[in-house]
């Protein structure tokens, strides 16, 4: 079968793998949409330790079930489904206490084994969806990306922390995710910091209070609207040094940053403020199978989404869709790749 093969730091090709065998508990999914995520991207540039070449990446992606393994469900045969492509092993401490995203065993389809860059790409059966009838596998393939929105969202508000006001930072893929998990989550008031015109029109579209070009612009919203207080939750879904620093300035006393972007691995911060400003700094990393479900409803209902879906391209036009990506972003904010396209 054919499949587009990572060989390290912008060197990707099509050509022929090996074909997936199903194993017990498994199924054979034929991906119909397979997105192409923002680490993929830096993945692609070399910057993503977790990555080990040859690779075929592809963590997005929905389709149909080809074959079912031993144990699994035999009517799953034939439906379209969403893929959650993370597994954790159930069984250690971070899994008892629910937190099965930090599992030290977790594995996830595209990094541990062959992704959704394929013409076949096995999967676990207990982690395919089966779609409604009607519902565009590209609809399931954004379920994964919403899912770390859903979580970024929730960690936001968790432990009872009060939020009427927040901004994310960044309206790509993940930043709109964010931005809608929070809006539908009932933060009232959702501001969107973003460079790119086209991208802000999106986020004011899918529900964003406000968009705005720089982060100082928000500020300037956000303490205009609650007499010079900032604001109550940032999310960074961009994770560049400068937007993390943006992140606690926008922030009021007491208020929370969450940091869900992976552009830097290294940020210098300022810790006075943070300190004195009893500032709290929450990483967030990936979902649970609760998240999953959750975006997938949204989905499915209409509630969430990127608004117009943009045609599935084939195999072949990925290495190129992967280079054009790689020199900034543009008013498309979600590239799916699959088989023929469409």
């Amino acid at each position: 079968m054919r499949g587009i093969v990572w060989h390290g730091p912008e060197q990707m090709s099509v050509e022929e793998v090996e074909s997936p065998e199903v194993g017990p508990g498994q199924v054979v999914v034929r991906p119909e949409a397979t997105g192409i995520c923002g680490s993929e991207i830096e993945g692609y540039l070399g910057k993503m330790g977790n990555r080990t070449p040859p690779l075929v990446m592809g963590h997005e992606f929905a389709g149909t079930v080809t074959e079912v393994g031993e144990g699994a469900d035999e009517g799953l045969l034939g439906l379209t489904v969403a893929v959650n492509p993370l597994s954790s092993d159930g069984t250690c401490y971070l899994c008892r206490a629910g937190l099965t995203n930090l599992c030290p065993n977790r594995k996830l389809v595209g990094i541990h084994s062959p992704g959704g860059f394929a013409e076949y790409a096995l999967a676990p059966a207990a982690n395919v969806y089966p779609l409604p009838e009607g519902v565009d596998a590209r609809t399931g393939a954004l379920a994964e990306p919403l899912a770390n929105g859903v979580h970024a969202a929730r960690l936001g508000t968790a432990g009872g922390h009060p939020v009427e006001h927040a901004v994310v930072i960044g309206a790509g893929t993940i930043g709109l995710m964010c931005l809608q998990a929070a809006v539908l989550d009932g933060i009232p008031t959702v501001h969107a910091v973003e460079p790119h015109e086209g991208r802000r029109e999106q986020a004011l579209a899918l529900g964003a209070t406000g968009a705005h070009a720089s982060a100082e612009e928000a500020g300037l919203a956000v303490e205009g609207a609650r007499d010079g207080l900032g604001a109550d939750l940032v999310i960074d879904a961009v994770g560049a040094e400068v937007t993390r620093r943006a992140a606690i300035d926008l922030l009021r006393p007491g208020g929370r940053a969450v940091f869900i972007g992976l552009h830097d691995d290294g940020s210098t911060l300022g810790f006075h403020g943070v300190v004195r400003g009893q500032i709290d700094l929450q990483g967030s990393y990936a979902y649970t199978a609760e998240d999953f479900e959750q975006a997938l409803s949204w989905l499915v209902e209409g509630k969430a989404g990127i608004g117009e879906l943009p045609p599935v391209l084939a195999l072949e036009e990925g290495p190129g869709a992967f280079a054009d990506l790689v020199r900034g972003p543009s008013a498309q904010i979600k590239v799916f790749l699959a088989g023929s396209g469409s």
